[in-house]
C-alpha cells in the first residue's frame, strides 16, 4: 500500500483506486481490523455463483467421466500453525516436547478430471471449535458440515466424492448418498477389517471378479490389475451399507516393480468393462494435491504465509481470499483471451505476479483491460493475439 500511497501522491491517482475502486487507501491494520470479525462462510456464495455460471457456458463438459459425472475431491490442509500465536477459533495439538501447537486446518474441495491439470475451487469448509460440541471438530465432521451445506447445489450436477480412508466410513458414505453424492473412496485393510474378511472369504471362493490393461507409457509398459467386488457389506449388523469393492495393482511389465497399489469402495456399480475408469477417477483425488494446494504454496499465492492471525475469523478469511483469487485465475484462463496469453507467454504464475506488482509499484492503469494490453504490447504480443 505504501507505493500505491507514493503514486498518489506523485500522480494524484492510484492502482487502489482504479483497478479496485478503493478512493481511500487503507492501512494494513485496519484491512485486518475490517476482515477479522466476518465468518468465512460469507464468501461462500461466490464460489457457488462461480461454480453454477461454468456449465450454462459448457466448462464443465471436459471435466465429466464415467458418463456424466463432475469429480469432487475432498481432502484436509492446513495453513496456519504456530506454538506462540493462537485465537479461540485454533485447533491444538500437544506436542512431544510438551508444548501446545496451535493450527488452522480447512477442507478445500475442487472438481478434479485425471485427464485434465486445471481444477475448479469449491467452498472451503473450516475445521474448528463449533457450538455445542464439546469434541474437538475434525475433518470428518468437515466433511459431513461441507455436503449438508452445499448438497442442493452441488449434488444435481451429478457429482462423485472423492476422498482418502478418512472419509470411508459408513456415516459419511451415507450421508454423501442421502444427500445425492457418489462416491470413490480410499479404503484400506486395516480400518476396514469386516470388509476385508468378507473380500477374504469370496476370494477363496473365486468370487472375486479380476482383468488386466496394458499402457505403454513412453519408456515402458504398465500392466495394471484389478479385482472387484460388488455388493459387500461395509460393516456388520442390519443397519450396514452394501458397496462396491475395487483394487488396483500397477506393475512395470518388463521388471515386474510395483508402481502403484491400492483399493476403493464406491456405490458405482464395478464391471469389467468399467473398473478401470473407475479406478481411473478413483486415483483423481490425488489432484487436489498437486494442481492445487502445492500451487497454492509454491507457485506465488504463499497459502502458508501468515497474512494476518486475529482473534476471530481472519486466517480463515484470508485462506477464502486466496483460494478466490486461484479460482478467478482458473476461470480468466478459459475466458480472457488476453489474460489466457499472457499466461501462456509468462508460464511461470511467479513471474506472471512479479510482473504485475512492479508494474503497479511505478505506473496508474486505468483498468486492468489497459493493464493486459500494457503487457501485451511490451512482449510483443500483439500477431499472437489476433490470431488466435
Amino acid at each position: 500500500m505504501d507505493y500505491q500511497r507514493q503514486l498518489h501522491a506523485s500522480k494524484g491517482r492510484h492502482n487502489t483506486q482504479t483497478l479496485f475502486g478503493v478512493q481511500k487507501i487503507p492501512c494494513d491494520n485496519q484491512i485486518r481490523t475490517l476482515l477479522d470479525p466476518i465468518a468465512p462462510r460469507h464468501f461462500d456464495p461466490v464460489f457457488l455463483e462461480i461454480f453454477a455460471r461454468l456449465a450454462p457456458h459448457h466448462l464443465l463438459d471436459s471435466f465429466r467421466v464415467l458418463g456424466d459425472q463432475l469429480l469432487v475431491a475432498l481432502d484436509g490442509t492446513t495453513s496456519f500453525s504456530s506454538q506462540a500465536i493462537h485465537c479461540h477459533n485454533c485447533l491444538t495439538r500437544q506436542l512431544s516436547n510438551g508444548h501446545t501447537l496451535y493450527y488452522h486446518p480447512a477442507i478445500t474441495p475442487v472438481v478434479v478430471c485425471p485427464r485434465r491439470s486445471p481444477v475448479i475451487a469449491l467452498p472451503p469448509e473450516y475445521i474448528m471449535p463449533q457450538d455445542g460440541h464439546d469434541k474437538q471438530d475434525c475433518e470428518q465432521m468437515a466433511g459431513k458440515r461441507w455436503i449438508r451445506q452445499h448438497a442442493h447445489t452441488i449434488a444435481p450436477h451429478h457429482v462423485t466424492l472423492l476422498g482418502d480412508d478418512l472419509y470411508s466410513k459408513q456415516p459419511f458414505c451415507a450421508l454423501a448418498l442421502a444427500q445425492g453424492f457418489n462416491f470413490i473412496l480410499v479404503c484400506k485393510p486395516d480400518s476396514h477389517p469386516k470388509l476385508y474378511e468378507r473380500v477374504a472369504f469370496w476370494h477363496a471362493n473365486d468370487g472375486i471378479a479380476a482383468c488386466e490393461s496394458r499402457h505403454w507409457n513412453g519408456r515402458f509398459t504398465e500392466v495394471s490389475m484389478y479385482r472387484s467386488l460388488n455388493d459387500v457389506l461395509l460393516l456388520d449388523g442390519k443397519e450396514a451399507l452394501s458397496v462396491n469393492w475395487f483394487e488396483i495393482t500397477v506393475v512395470n511389465a518388463k521388471t515386474g516393480e510395483q508402481l502403484y497399489h491400492n483399493s476403493f469402495i464406491t456405490n458405482h456399480r464395478v464391471t469389467a468393462e468399467n473398473v478401470a475408469a473407475v479406478a481411473q477417477a478413483g486415483r483423481g483425488r490425488w489432484k487436489i494435491e498437486n494442481e492445487h494446494n502445492n500451487v497454492l504454496t509454491t507457485k506465488g499465492y504463499h497459502v502458508e504465509h501468515n497474512f494476518g492471525h486475529g482473534q476471530q475469523y481472519l486466517a480463515a478469511v484470508m485462506l477464502s481470499l486466496n483460494l478466490l483469487a486461484f479460482l478467478f485465475h482458473t476461470v480468466l484462463e478459459w475466458s480472457d483471451d488476453k489474460y489466457a496469453l499472457l499466461r501462456r507467454v509468462l508460464a511461470r504464475r511467479q513471474t506472471f505476479f512479479d510482473d504485475i506488482r512492479a508494474l503497479t509499484r511505478y505506473m496508474v492503469f486505468d483498468s486492468w483491460e489497459h493493464l493486459l494490453d500494457f503487457m501485451i504490447q511490451g512482449l510483443e504480443l500483439q500477431a499472437q493475439l489476433d490470431t488466435s
